[in-house]
């Protein structure tokens, strides 16, 4: 994660949480046409109006704090089925879901993983890959995802 992103998480999570919403995390895409993605959560789901009451909040904080210089574009939604993954805790609630993984520098051989989560071991995911056991490094992924599953 980026020092700037860490510095968006720090200053917008307390303001989310203070809402009575779940922090579920943030993208920040930098260059032209830079965004701010916001995910938030709650237990009965999220309405447009939550993302609108978080968005009116958030843009007020961020016009104050000033930690993003130019334009730039900020959504706020749910983390969705295909919900990204950006704490081990997060991952934790998922251990046996299939993941989406793309990771910073290969492990056996590829650099994107489709993997069922089977433990969290310190810092590693034990993840399966076909018939493959691997750890995985959480310092070394770069993004994660949920792939839902339709029974």
């Amino acid at each position: 994660m980026s020092r700037r992103s860490d510095e968006l998480n720090a200053l917008l999570g307390p303001v989310v949480e203070a809402m009575g919403y779940e922090f579920w995390g943030l993208e920040y895409l930098q260059g032209r046409g830079a965004v701010l993605r916001i995910f938030i959560d709650k237990d009965d789901g999220i309405s447009v109006d939550d993302c609108a009451a978080v968005s009116h909040q958030v843009s007020g904080v961020l016009d104050v704090e000033d930690l993003i210089s130019g334009e730039y574009n900020l959504e706020v939604s749910s983390p969705g089925m295909e919900r990204p993954l950006f704490t081990l805790d997060q991952y934790a609630r998922y251990i046996g879901e299939s993941l989406q993984l793309k990771l910073l520098a290969p492990i056996a051989g590829k650099r994107r993983l489709k993997a069922l989560l089977e433990a969290i071991e310190g810092e590693e995911l034990i993840v399966k890959v076909g018939e493959e056991a691997l750890r995985v490094p959480f310092s070394q992924v770069d993004r994660a995802n949920l792939v839902p599953t339709f029974d």
